[in-house]
């Protein structure tokens, strides 16, 4: 019964972790605008959930691994927003 807690506790993270940069994806686009998103703190992210993909690979957890890529994916696309509406200034 814990592993089936766990594993639902576990699934509801991974979703909130994945789906939070959606917003802010859906802000710059909108906005055409990512004056206000910190580049310091997106390149820490990105490097972080290189680094727990990293870690999922190695201990062999698929769960780990996907959701971190997913989270990698959507951080980086803020940063390559934030790349391309900087260079328009």
């Amino acid at each position: 019964m814990s592993n089936l807690l766990a594993d639902a506790v576990g699934t509801v993270a991974a979703l909130c972790s994945m789906s939070s940069f959606a917003p802010q994806i859906a802000k710059i686009w909108r906005d055409r605008d990512a004056a206000e998103v910190s580049l310091t703190m997106y390149l820490v992210t990105v490097a972080g959930f290189c680094l727990w993909s990293a870690y999922g690979v190695l201990v062999a957890s698929w769960p780990v691994t996907v959701s971190n890529l997913v989270c990698l994916g959507m951080s980086a696309a803020v940063l390559a927003l934030k790349w391309r509406f900087s260079r328009k200034r």
